[in-house]
């Protein structure tokens, strides 16, 4: 038997894997701190709920990610302090990030990272590490679903330009 079979846990993890999963939990500390500010800036429920839920997905992928990196005996990234709560109507007006742009990053950001999630699971030789991006991209599908709708419904999606000619007439 080789080094590479048998138990998952038990195998090494190979540089690649070893950034990716630094990285993404430097990112994820990032993106945490991020909606958390957002939410101050937020005045939509709908999306105040799809941002609670972003949160705790970034939270629980953390601490997964973080359990792996420290059972590799890898250090792990700094993380930024948890910003404080804020009352939307004390933050001038000119100073407010809006609703529609907060929907926006958001969208982008889950776009980003189901390309990361699908880069890592292509990358991984570890069947615990690529089913592990496998599960936090199925949460981001769901969530980026979620997102999709609300931007839909309060009218804040900005299409690119549509496909109005399907068979060709001029």
């Amino acid at each position: 038997m080789g080094i590479l079979s048998g138990n998952p846990k038990e195998e090494p993890l190979h540089y690649g894997e070893v950034f990716d999963l630094w990285s993404s939990l430097l990112a994820g500390n990032a993106k945490i701190a991020g909606y958390q500010t957002a939410l101050n800036h937020a005045g939509d429920d709908d999306l105040k709920k799809l941002l609670i839920e972003a949160i705790e997905n970034c939270q629980q992928e953390k601490k997964q990610v973080e359990e792996l990196l420290k059972e590799n005996g890898i250090g792990l990234p700094p993380a930024s302090p948890e910003p404080p709560e804020a009352c939307l109507e004390d933050i001038p007006v000119g100073a407010r990030i809006l609703d529609p742009a907060i929907a926006a990053g958001l969208s982008t950001d889950i776009a980003a990272g189901l390309v990361l999630c699908s880069q890592v699971i292509g990358k991984s030789i570890r069947e615990d590490v690529a089913m592990m991006y496998a599960q936090f991209h199925a949460q981001k599908v769901a969530l980026g679903g979620k997102v999709l709708r609300l931007n839909k419904e309060k009218g804040w999606l900005i299409p690119p330009p549509l496909h109005l000619n399907k068979h060709g007439d001029c």
